[in-house]
């Protein structure tokens, strides 16, 4: 009788040899080499990224850290949510109060107010805003507001056994109402515009060359740990019990598991995270205003997601940066087609590659591998006469 097979062989190591060198060298080279490069190479230098491609990148490491939490639920707990913009903003919203009250007389109209107050009458700061003056308690909010609201949502929804499209219709009426409440002022949170024209953070510049960089590294470093999280996550047994539940709820359910706690927790986890995300965005784009939590713009996380490859934790992010670069191009070279590009990119990686561009490699190979095997056959002599 053969001896049992080992843990290891049975449950996959978190990460291979390999793996872990994939990992660390492109983290170290976007969060140590890049922002040295920037720092101490001439500004004419071939190699010294700029401090617009430093900006860009800080705001493509928020977007993935998006599309993380999209691929989480949708990729390997079958829950596909159109509403996963509504927390990125939301977490948006809650450090911008506290950018906006660091402007303080700096502002257009020298007032301790916000710029919007006082065209809009206010006398007084809300009594709401007053703990936004602490840097702590805003980046608590960014996390504890997106899950609170995903809390409440999801219970709400998973106990009543809401899934499939039915749950994603009501995540989109979820994001739409909000952006609509918020387009229309009744919260008090500057109606269209928002909030802009910020100027500190924790005392430093926000136009600062360095204040930039070091929010870049930030970024950076937050998507590399969400994709650790995420990856032990996914790897433990609570990442099978996920699929399991993606793949068959009722038999999860008759095997005795609580199945709409288990989804909570990962609605509510991937929630909070995404605020936080959301928070490092701000400061680097300079303005939150509605717009934000648009149900396109969750759709657009999904595009993400589907195009780089859905459920592998690596495909959102080679799909959320190549996405928003390729809108960067060509909102400059032909605004008016974007939309037209992203539903064709769509449909044809549905179509053409259904695994997304993660899944590049390995088409590759197979092709390769399918032309040699035809190499080798051998060819028959025309000038034999057959038997």
């Amino acid at each position: 009788m053969s001896a049992p097979a080992s843990l290891s062989a049975v449950e996959p190591r978190f990460f291979t040899r390999t793996q872990w060198a994939a990992f660390l060298v492109p983290t170290l080279l976007l969060a140590l080499v890049l922002p040295l490069l920037n720092a101490f190479l001439p500004a004419d230098s071939f190699l010294r990224p700029s401090d617009f491609t430093l900006n860009l990148y800080g705001k493509y490491a928020t977007y993935a850290v998006l599309a993380l939490g999209v691929d989480l639920l949708w990729g390997y707990l079958g829950i596909l949510s159109l509403g996963q913009a509504l927390f990125f903003a939301l977490g948006g919203y809650a450090f911008g109060m506290h950018l906006l009250l660091m402007i303080g007389k700096d502002g257009q109209y020298k007032s301790d107010l916000p710029d919007y107050m006082v065209f809009l009458g206010y006398k007084a700061l809300p009594a709401h805003w007053e703990p936004f003056y602490s840097f702590p308690f805003a980046t608590a909010a960014a996390l504890i507001v997106p899950g609170l609201l995903a809390f409440v949502f999801g219970w709400l929804a998973f106990r009543s056994r809401i899934k499939g499209v039915y749950l994603s219709i009501l995540t989109q009426a979820l994001t739409y109402a909000a952006a609509l409440l918020f387009f229309r002022n009744d919260f008090g949170f500057g109606g269209n515009n928002g909030f802009t024209d910020f100027k500190r953070i924790l005392g430093a510049d926000l136009s600062s060359p360095d204040t930039r960089r070091w929010l870049y590294v930030a970024s950076v470093v937050l998507l590399a740990g969400v994709f650790l999280l995420y990856r032990w996550l996914t790897r433990a047994k609570f990442g099978h019990l996920m699929q399991a539940i993606r793949d068959g709820e009722n038999r999860v359910l008759f095997s005795g598991y609580a199945t709409a706690r288990y989804k909570l927790f990962v609605f509510v986890l991937v929630a909070a995270i995404t605020g936080l995300a959301g928070a490092l965005y701000v400061p680097q784009v300079g303005i939150i205003n509605p717009s934000e939590m648009t149900p396109e713009k969750s759709i657009e996380a999904v595009v993400w997601v589907a195009v780089g490859g859905r459920g592998t934790l690596l495909g959102p992010i080679l799909g959320a940066i190549f996405v928003n670069a390729l809108k960067s191009w060509a909102t400059r070279a032909a605004p008016e087609l974007w939309l037209y590009i992203l539903g064709g990119l769509f449909v044809g990686v549905v179509l053409l590659l259904p695994g997304g561009l993660v899944s590049l490699p390995a088409k590759l190979r197979a092709f390769v591998a399918r032309l040699r095997r035809s190499g080798d056959v051998p060819v028959a002599d025309a000038s034999k006469p057959s038997a």
